[in-house]
């Protein structure tokens, strides 16, 4: 059984510096939910205080409609996957994913049975009398993920469950973590600095900076329609940009513009009335195999970057120093929710 998740006001505070202040989030059951931002954003306290490993200063957590936010771990029906998964090294993979039903009370004969149908889930039945310290990176968060699933939780927490492995291994986990969340109908709550990562795997993402939630919502929205500039500049790929006098003069207050939606022209190009356009100074163009990477610098200093299919990349006219013209569709800006 998944469970939904709702955080009211929720706030911690250490010695009068607020960690998370007041946020308010509903994730439904059976969510991928991926809690975002820079580090010291508030998104491992965050996943802390849902697990009960961190005392809350105000606010509820209700679990399934049930406050929970006085209750031990063990009474919240979550499971929490550690950053360096904690594996016991002096036990078997079979007794650290058994782990929790020892402390249960469970008979041998149970919690061994129990943990056998866990690692067979995670496909490391083969590995089950090993050690932790004869697995590879990889393997050890397989058995940490099946040591948080053993207790049948509702909500499986996890935090930064992705950051040791290497980049390769990090691709095959995330799809393994989905596949498995959607297998089970569990709801997960993954906490990452990783936009690419966070994108890949949720359908609810939940981007934080200095103990706020800026935005949350499905990736391909945030990434359409970032909703700050904070957002836009941490999820990469816009262009945040300041409107004066002498560049911009169209717009009233900052936009962003998405990198992959800017074109380059030759500077005295004719451009069709629908588009905006700003004169700049390619600074330089990097091949990035499926397309080109090109910085430019406006005139009143702002960088810009444009992504460029090869097929578009005019080399006469796309080349350091030169003077181009920068355009875009006019549908194509991004203008924020909130006032900047």
């Amino acid at each position: 059984m998944a469970g939904s998740v709702e955080l009211v006001k929720l706030t911690k505070a250490y010695d009068g510096q607020t960690a998370v202040d007041g946020i308010n989030l509903r994730i439904p059951d059976g969510s991928y939910c991926c809690l975002l931002g820079p580090s010291g954003c508030g998104k491992s306290t965050t996943l802390r205080m849902i697990a009960g490993h961190e005392g809350v200063t105000d606010g509820d957590i209700l679990l399934n409609n049930r406050n929970v936010t006085d209750r031990s771990p063990r009474q919240r029906g979550t499971a929490m996957m550690f950053q360096n998964y904690a594996l016991f090294p002096h036990l078997s993979c079979r007794d650290n994913v058994a782990y929790g039903l020892k402390i249960a009370g469970q008979s041998k004969a149970e919690r061994h049975r129990a943990a056998d149908e866990m690692l067979e889930l995670v496909n490391m039945s083969q590995h089950a009398d090993k050690l932790p310290t004869q697995l590879s990176g990889g393997q050890q968060q397989r058995i940490a993920l099946a040591r948080a699933l053993i207790c049948r939780p509702e909500v499986v927490l996890l935090d930064e469950p992705l950051s040791a492995l290497d980049p390769f291994l990090r691709i095959q986990m995330r799809k393994e973590l989905k596949q498995l969340q959607r297998d089970l109908g569990l709801t997960f709550i993954h906490v990452t600095h990783s936009q690419e990562e966070a994108f890949a795997l949720a359908d609810l993402a939940v981007v934080m900076n200095d103990g706020v939630i800026e935005q949350s919502g499905h990736p391909r929205r945030i990434f359409e329609a970032p909703a700050s500039p904070f957002v836009a500049h941490f999820i990469g790929g816009h262009n945040v940009l300041t409107p004066n006098a002498d560049t911009l003069a169209g717009e009233a207050s900052r936009f962003s513009i998405r990198a992959d939606r800017l074109g380059i022209a030759a500077a005295q190009t004719d451009l069709p009335e629908s588009s905006a356009r700003v004169e700049a100074i390619i600074v330089d163009v990097e091949f990035q195999a499926q397309f080109y990477f090109v910085e430019a610098r406006l005139d009143d200093g702002q960088a810009v970057m444009c992504y460029l299919p090869e097929a578009q990349l005019d080399a006469a006219v796309v080349a350091p120093e030169q003077r181009v013209a920068l355009y875009w569709d006019r549908a194509a800006v991004n203008r924020f929710e909130a006032p900047q």
